[in-house]
């Protein structure tokens, strides 16, 4: 039970990716992610006037969080979901993660302006990544993973 890979987006724009297990551990590609969020998101708020929870596919599941932001000038006045989403292991508890990911959205939201978020590229987030890291705490670890910090030298 552990988060395989988290992301915050604003839009259609990646501000931070970590994934914790590679490519080859049978997660989706990021690409092919990126468009099924944003085709979801798009869909149910248009359909059903509501947001992202949680979706269930057969091997993990994504659960997502995310508060709606704007800053107003003159050149922008657009309100955009800034998403936090975690592509966890079947069998993670929803709630636990979703506390998680609040946090995350909370901090962030903290440490950076709105300016900074609609406008900065996504390598001026880089150095959110280790608090990431440090709010799942071992979260982020597979059972095996676990484990092995349990009886390491």
């Amino acid at each position: 039970m552990a988060v395989l890979e988290i992301g915050i987006k604003l839009g259609m724009r990646n501000l931070v990716e970590i994934q914790y297990y590679s490519s080859s551990d049978n997660i989706l590609d990021h690409n092919i992610r990126d468009r099924f969020l944003n085709g979801i998101e798009d869909f149910i708020s248009e359909v059903f006037g509501d947001e992202i929870n949680v979706i269930s596919l057969s091997s993990f599941e994504i659960i997502c969080y995310y508060e709606i932001v704007q800053i107003t000038t003159k050149e922008i006045n657009n309100p955009q979901p800034l998403l936090t989403f975690a592509i966890i292991e079947k069998g993670t508890n929803h709630d636990f993660v979703k506390q998680h990911l609040q946090q995350i959205v909370s901090r962030f939201l903290k440490q950076y302006t709105l300016n900074d978020i609609f406008t900065k590229a996504p390598k001026f987030f880089k150095k959110f990544e280790p608090l990431v890291d440090e709010i799942l705490g071992d979260l982020r670890l597979n059972i095996e993973d676990r484990i092995r910090t349990v009886f390491r030298d």
